[in-house]
């Protein structure tokens, strides 16, 4: 029941961040929501064993701001690329290595690809992703591997 009245709270807090609207009919309306979905999600049997794998890692605080830089330097490759006469679009798809041991940790890592500009992970198998690419160079950063091992880090 703990866990239960921790996702109702945190669903509430989430709904007033992002609404911004605190008149009674709203507020009336948040609350009913909010134990709407508590209720299915208990009725699925599925509060109690919600999988924590990542916890508060503290290498997720290094990651996502490793993240953020990621895609600001691809918005500036991807900008120069279509900006710039001389730099080609080249798109290629092909199958990126994923050393991730969970299916979460997997999911991390395809929409990290996809997050990053001129990169999307279209396709999910047993350690690999194939990813299609403006250039590639993406495709190449990805090869290296520094994206696959920071996110296998947080999984540990």
């Amino acid at each position: 029941m703990v866990r239960a009245i921790g996702l109702y709270s945190a669903l509430f807090g989430v709904w007033l961040l992002l609404s911004g609207f605190f008149s009674p009919f709203f507020l009336g309306l948040a609350v009913l929501c909010c134990g709407l979905v508590v209720a299915i999600v208990l009725r699925m049997d599925a509060v109690d064993r919600m999988p924590l794998p990542f916890g508060l890692n503290w290498r997720l605080f290094t990651y996502l701001p490793w993240l953020g830089w990621q895609i600001v330097v691809a918005n500036i490759d991807v900008a120069r690329r279509v900006l710039s006469p001389g730099l080609d679009i080249d798109p290629r798809l092909d199958w990126i290595p994923s050393g991730q041991k969970s299916d979460l940790g997997t999911a991390v890592y395809a929409n990290s690809i996809t997050l990053t500009p001129g990169t999307v992970s279209t396709s999910v198998e047993a350690g690999r992703i194939l990813v299609h690419a403006l250039s590639p160079h993406g495709l190449a950063d990805l090869e290296q591997g520094a994206m696959d091992r920071r996110v296998s880090g947080i999984e540990r």
